[in-house]
């Protein structure tokens, strides 16, 4: 129990940063480059994929054993297509705003590698409760993403950050980071820096002469080499 506990945990948090599906995988380019001018533009998005993500998983996984290989994909497109159409007609009624500014991307989501690329590599070969764990961690992983991307540029770009002003940025905002060339100096620029975080450098090795008088003789591999 404690061994299925720490699978699940594990698919919980590995969207997050150490396979972000958007910093690290380098999926969902366009929605991450298209809809992050604002962040709550990028929260959308990002919840709006999550639902899909997890109901589809959800699907896929518990289907997984009645769908014929024969017809896997076209099974896959259409479950997610009706997921897509769902959460298209719940934005489109209750928040109208988010639905036009995401327009046509959010239909997109429908062939958005991460859904499809978890749905193929995961949820039709794992069950249904680690599946859902994947789903919630990648769509977490992609909508931190998206908020951070359409927090720096809405911030620098727009000097604004959910519609407030921000003193002194809002007087004269930098208009290149909410342009697409600012969204890929943007995104270049955290990628790189998750890559810094997430990734130590190796140990040098140390290249000395004689073993006598050296503090790290004890562990030495040399020292013992010499003594055979």
């Amino acid at each position: 129990m404690a061994d299925k506990k720490s699978s699940l945990g594990k698919e919980l948090t590995k969207g997050i940063i150490k396979e972000n599906p958007t910093l690290v995988m380098l999926l969902g380019m366009c929605p991450t480059l298209a809809v992050t001018t604002q962040a709550a533009n990028g929260i959308g998005m990002g919840l709006a994929t999550t639902f899909v993500l997890l109901g589809s998983n959800i699907v896929i996984s518990a289907l997984r054993k009645v769908i014929p290989d024969k017809v896997r994909i076209p099974a896959f497109i259409v479950i997610i297509a009706s997921f897509v159409t769902l959460i298209g007609f719940l934005l489109e009624g209750f928040v109208p705003d988010l639905y036009d500014s995401l327009g046509i991307y959010l239909t997109l989501i429908t062939v958005n590698c991460i859904i499809f690329g978890r749905a193929e590599m995961f949820a039709s070969k794992n069950g249904v409760a680690a599946s859902i764990c994947d789903a919630i961690g990648m769509g977490l992983g992609f909508t931190l993403a998206l908020f951070l991307m359409g927090s720096v540029r809405e911030t620098i770009g727009a000097g604004k950050w959910f519609g407030m002003e921000i003193p002194v940025l809002s007087s004269n905002p930098m208009l290149l980071f909410i342009m697409p060339a600012g969204g890929f100096f943007t995104l270049g620029m955290i990628i790189a820096l998750v890559n810094k975080l997430s990734h130590k450098k190796p140990p040098q090795e140390i290249e000395c002469g004689s073993c006598d008088n050296c503090p790290l003789s004890g562990k030495c591999d040399k020292k013992e080499a010499e003594g055979e």
